[in-house]
C-alpha cells in the first residue's frame, strides 16, 4: 500500500493524549490526522447512555480530579462540569465499610463512636515502622497495620493484579488516602468533577474546535503509517506494540465489564439496601476484596453524574488476565515489568520525529489530568520545535 495522503502530524490514539495534542497543534496552524482502531473516540474514557438515558462508562469508572489549574482551565474550554463527591464502600466480612480508611471505618470496626485522637493512638500502636516501603504491602502496613491491611487491601490487590501486594510497587496501594477524620471522600484532589454532559461530548467539542484535525476510526497504526506521510508521529498506544513486541509483550492487566440497567420498579425494591430512592447501591462504588466474589467492584455512576432519572446502570468489573488480543488497561507496576519496559524505552529514545505519550506509551499508571498535562507539555515542545504554520 502506498501513502495516499500527507499530514503534518500523525497521531495514533483518540483518547485524552491524542486529542489534546491534536487540538493544540491545530491551533497553531498544523494539520493533524488522528487515528484509532476502535469504532469510537475517547479511548477508555468514552462514555454513552443506555436506552433510558442513563450515562455510564463502558470501560469502567473514570473519576476526573485534579490540582492543576492549567489542566482544569484548558479542559473547561470544552465542557462544563458537574462537581461531585466520589464515595466508596468496601464490602467484606458480610458488611459494608467506609473506604478509604477513615474515622468512620474505625468506628465500624470498634462498633461504637470514637475520636480522631483515639484512632491516631490505635494506629500508632499497630503501624509497622517501615521508613522506606519497598512494595505495596509495606506501604500499607506502615500506615494502618495488619488488621486493616488484611481487611481491605490484600485480597483486593491479589484479585485485581494477580500479584501479591509485596510484589507490586509501593505506589499501587500508597496512592489511596488514609484519614483519621470523618472525611470519606475517595480522593484528595481539590477539584473533583465529571464533564456535565459526559466525556464523549467533551471529546466531540475538542474536535469541533479544531478544523485542521481529521479523525479516522477503525484504523490501526500499521495501516495509518502507510496511508499518511507525516512530518512527526505522536504515538499513544502500547510501546511494545509499536516495536512489534521485539522483546516479547510487556505485562498488562485487562478487565471485563458487565453493565446492568435497572428500572424504577427494581430500584423501589432496592431502597432497603441502597438507602436512597432511585439508586441500586448506597454509594458510587463498592469494592469486593473477598476472593469468593468474582468481581472486584460494582459502580453506579448515577451517584456522581447528577442525572435525575428513575432508572440506573450498574457496572460489575471483573479482573482478566491479559493476552495480546485484549485491551491493555493497566501497565503492571512491578520491578520486573519496569525492567522489561526500559528495553523498549531505550528504543523509543532513538526514534526520530516521534513522540511517545500517555499511559501505555510510557508504561505508567497516570490519571486523566496527568495525561492531559503530559499532552499539553508535549504540544508545547513540538510547537517550540516546529513553530507555527
Amino acid at each position: 500500500m502506498q501513502a495516499d495522503h500527507h499530514t503534518d502530524f500523525l497521531i495514533v490514539g483518540a483518547g485524552f493524549s491524542g486529542l489534546v495534542v491534536a487540538e493544540r497543534l491545530a491551533s497553531h496552524g498544523w494539520n493533524c490526522v488522528v487515528v484509532d482502531r476502535r469504532p469510537h473516540l475517547g479511548g477508555n474514557a468514552w462514555d454513552r447512555s443506555d436506552a433510558a438515558g442513563v450515562r455510564f462508562h463502558p470501560y469502567g469508572p473514570h473519576y476526573f480530579r485534579t490540582n492543576s489549574h492549567r489542566v482544569r482551565e484548558y479542559l473547561s474550554r470544552f465542557t462544563d462540569w458537574h462537581e461531585t463527591r466520589y464515595t466508596v464502600n468496601s464490602h467484606t466480612h458480610g458488611r459494608d465499610w467506609s473506604f478509604p480508611v477513615n474515622l468512620i471505618t474505625f468506628e465500624q470496626y470498634l462498633g461504637r463512636p470514637s475520636t480522631t485522637d483515639e484512632f491516631e493512638a490505635w494506629l500508632a500502636q499497630r503501624r509497622i515502622p517501615i521508613t522506606h516501603p519497598a512494595n505495596s504491602e509495606e506501604a500499607i502496613l506502615a500506615k494502618v497495620g495488619r488488621e486493616f491491611y488484611e481487611l481491605f487491601y490484600e485480597g483486593y490487590t491479589l484479585k485485581q493484579w494477580r500479584r501479591h501486594p509485596r510484589d507490586l510497587d509501593a505506589s499501587v496501594c500508597a496512592r489511596i488516602p488514609i484519614r483519621t477524620t470523618r472525611d470519606d471522600r475517595y480522593l484528595d484532589e481539590s477539584f473533583q468533577a465529571l464533564p456535565a454532559n459526559g466525556y464523549t461530548t467533551l471529546f466531540e467539542n475538542l474536535l469541533a474546535a479544531s478544523p485542521r484535525v481529521t479523525l479516522h476510526l477503525g484504523v490501526d497504526f500499521d495501516e495509518a503509517k502507510v496511508r499518511w506521510k507525516h512530518r512527526h508521529l505522536v504515538f499513544t498506544g502500547a510501546i511494545d506494540e509499536y516495536f512489534g513486541r521485539r522483546f516479547g509483550p510487556l505485562p498488562y492487566r485487562s478487565l471485563r465489564f458487565e453493565h446492568e440497567s435497572h428500572d424504577a420498579e427494581t430500584l423501589r425494591q432496592r431502597v432497603a439496601i441502597s438507602g436512597k430512592p432511585g439508586f441500586w447501591q448506597p454509594v458510587l462504588q463498592v469494592n469486593h476484596p473477598d476472593p469468593s466474589v468474582a468481581w472486584t467492584r460494582t459502580v453506579e455512576l448515577k451517584h456522581a453524574t447528577g442525572q435525575q432519572l428513575d432508572s440506573t446502570v450498574v457496572t460489575r468489573e471483573f479482573p482478566k488476565d491479559w493476552t495480546p488480543d485484549d485491551e491493555p488497561f493497566y501497565p503492571v507496576p512491578a520491578p520486573d515489568a519496569r525492567e522489561a519496559y526500559l528495553r523498549y524505552a531505550r528504543l523509543a529514545a532513538e526514534e526520530s520525529n516521534t513522540s511517545f505519550i500517555g499511559r501505555l506509551a510510557t508504561y505508567r499508571y497516570y490519571n486523566m489530568d496527568q495525561v492531559t498535562a503530559m499532552a499539553l507539555n508535549e504540544a508545547d515542545k513540538l510547537i517550540d520545535h516546529y513553530g507555527s504554520h
